[in-house]
């Protein structure tokens, strides 16, 4: 006669399914793990690892030296967020990592490479900055700075993120002295010669306002003192530089981009 405890395979259990081992537990944990698995098609697992792996961001490290490259790829290399790329695949990286100690000569023409490479966009991991450290990084198209003693992995990451999303990060004082070299670019540089930042020129702002509230091509000269040949080639100019189809439609660009 069977002992009523034994499983079907013959070994004892020796408290029952229910007994303080666990084993009627563990049991019908496998057979639901096992069930599960039959109702999954082999291919959905593959499917969620592809969609895992196109979620990750794509990063090439560049290194004044080797002991700096080899701090932050052992940073990155933790975080299943990042996909590291050799130096051959580097072309495709979604954002590219520059670390060095300071913005030297070899740094600016190894930003202007990278520059070139219009698939990726870079920041920088520094460890201190000159003075006139901030224009050459924006001139050479660094899209996010970091100082080096600040560089854990938290930040690293956060900054190759935002790198792939499109945006922007700099400490806070860089920041603030960003914002103040514009405003003197702004006023010394621009503004004597009726240009602005944006795309489109002083004048061309103005006409395109008057434009959207209304005025038409003689009110518009009586109004900025330009005869009306000049407004049409103005606004015709603008048109053509930017692929517009009419007045109408440079207006609905211009406010779309917030240039008026």
């Amino acid at each position: 006669m069977k002992n009523s405890d034994e499983t079907p395979g013959g070994a004892a259990a020796p408290n029952g399914p229910d007994g303080p081992d666990g084993g009627g537990t563990a049991r019908r944990g496998r057979t639901a793990a096992e069930a599960t698995r039959r109702l999954i098609p082999p291919t959905a697992s593959g499917r969620a690892t592809q969609r895992g792996r196109q979620d990750r961001v794509s990063v090439a490290v560049y290194a004044g030296d080797l002991i700096l490259q080899a701090g932050v790829v052992h940073q990155l290399r933790q975080r299943p967020e990042v996909e590291l790329l050799p130096e051959s695949e580097a072309d495709r990286a979604q954002s590219s990592l520059v670390v060095v100690d300071r913005v030297s000569e070899s740094t600016v023409k190894l930003l202007n490479r990278l520059r070139r490479n219009t698939t990726t966009r870079t920041g920088l991991v520094v460890g201190s900055f000159e003075a006139n450290s901030l224009q050459t990084m924006i001139e050479c198209g660094v899209a996010a700075v970091l100082r080096r003693a600040e560089a854990d992995q938290d930040r690293l990451v956060h900054l190759v993120t935002a790198l792939a999303r499109g945006e922007g990060v700099l400490p806070g004082d860089l920041l603030g002295k960003l914002l103040d070299h514009v405003g003197s670019l702004q006023r010394t540089v621009l503004d004597p010669r009726g240009l602005t930042l944006s795309t489109l020129t002083a004048r061309e702002v103005e006409m395109l306002r008057l434009v959207a509230e209304g005025f038409d091509t003689v009110e518009i000269a009586e109004k900025t003192s330009y005869s009306e040949r000049t407004v049409k080639n103005v606004l015709h100019e603008l048109s053509t530089r930017l692929q517009l189809r009419n007045r109408a439609h440079a207006v609905g660009y211009a406010m779309r981009h917030g240039l008026i």
